[in-house]
């Protein structure tokens, strides 16, 4: 008889770690709807996340199909029981939702709904979501609710979990947000003091060739090849920062060759010898290869930008089914004590960050005067 509550405790423990498992908003909203639905056995099962104009920001089912889905038309506005939930923050337990004077009914294609649990997901006082069950699959007379105050209590600890993974997924993909735009910005900054230095010297040069080339062609002819020269420093300058906001090249071309051609435009546009070295790395799930390149790229900014290194090695080896990154430097390192303070080496945390969202580790090696090495391991698929 000790086998039901053993096999019920571990479908709980089952759906609060896929709750905790994911990282996109939509994707814990997905499975927060598919593990109540199982848990309780019911034949619908929805969640709804209010937005400020009397709707739904977004709105996930589960037991209806696309194409019911599609026939259903826009999501539901904040009305009914869905506005009880909302608004009154408590829990809602129907023998038959069609029969509440605050029922307002449905479109056409909507599913028949009878029996129903609602609970209002809340984040300390504020509630910033509502799920509800409906059609518990059991015998019951008609008129009745199958869900019991079992169930309301077991849907009320899922709810709990369900704020905690739906806050922290708002909370990585707000982190996400800030470092794309830490990025941008941080490349706007590098294509002005490179690219445009060089530009400004590439025109100054010209001029300067334009008034050689009547009375002393031979100096004019040297000065055109400064020009050529400078105009292939830039054109690499523009070419790295095109590549780092396109991570799309690691779909046409792989991690290994993505970061090898990287690599080797840094090699040619910065005076630091960069070098990069992979062996038997298999292909890694997308999120991975993403967050791998991400971190290469900031830690070879931080060794070509900051350190002063004659040199720069990167090397991607593959460990069991995943892969370690490592970016060595001969510059001027730090304390890495002192990495929290005054708001310095601000991109280690987001390294960090990149790493522990795709289930990985970092690690950061460093001391005055003894150079940096950054290394990143991630698990494969």
């Amino acid at each position: 008889m000790n086998h039901g509550p053993r096999s019920g405790l571990a479908a709980v423990s089952s759906a609060l770690l896929a709750m905790s498992r994911h990282l996109e908003v939509r994707d814990v909203l997905k499975t927060i709807v598919a593990s109540a639905r199982e848990l309780l056995d019911a034949q619908y099962a929805a969640l709804g996340v209010p937005d400020d104009h009397g709707g739904f920001a977004q709105f996930v089912v589960d037991g209806v199909s696309d194409a019911q889905w599609r026939a259903i038309g826009p999501l539901p506005r904040q009305h009914g029981i869905l506005a009880a939930m909302l608004r009154e923050a408590t829990p809602q337990r129907l023998g038959d939702v069609r029969t509440d004077p605050r029922f307002g009914g449905w479109p056409a294609a909507h599913p028949e709904l009878a029996d129903f649990l609602g609970l209002p997901i809340r984040d300390g006082d504020e509630v910033i979501g509502a799920l509800f069950l409906a059609n518990k699959n059991c015998p019951k007379p008609e008129g009745t609710c199958g869900f019991t105050a079992e169930d309301e209590e077991l849907l009320s600890i899922l709810a709990q979990h369900a704020a905690i993974a739906l806050t922290n997924a708002r909370l990585y993909e707000r982190s996400r947000e800030l470092t794309i735009a830490e990025e941008r910005s941080r490349l706007a900054h590098e294509l002005h003091d490179a690219v445009s230095q060089k530009l400004f010297s590439l025109r100054l040069t010209a001029q300067a060739a334009a008034a050689l080339v009547d009375r002393d062609p031979a100096r004019a002819k040297g000065e055109l090849q400064q020009v050529a020269v400078l105009a292939a420093e830039a054109a690499d300058e523009l070419r790295a920062a095109v590549v780092e906001l396109r991570p799309a090249a690691l779909d046409e071309d792989g991690l290994v060759a993505t970061l090898r051609t990287q690599i080797q435009v840094l090699d040619r546009a910065h005076s630091a010898r960069v070098t990069f070295t992979g062996r038997g790395v298999r292909a890694l799930p997308a999120a991975q290869e993403e967050a791998v390149l991400r971190v290469a790229q900031e830690a070879l900014h931080n060794a070509l930008r900051h350190s002063g290194a004659d040199r720069v090695d990167v090397t991607l080896i593959r460990r069991g089914n995943g892969a370690v990154l490592r970016v060595a430097d001969d510059g001027g390192g730090f304390e890495p004590g002192t990495v929290r303070r005054a708001g310095r080496h601000l991109g280690l945390v987001s390294m960090r960050d990149r790493a522990n969202g795709v289930g990985g580790s970092l690690t950061v090696e460093s001391a005055p005067g003894k150079g940096t090495t950054i290394e990143m391991e991630v698990p494969g698929g």
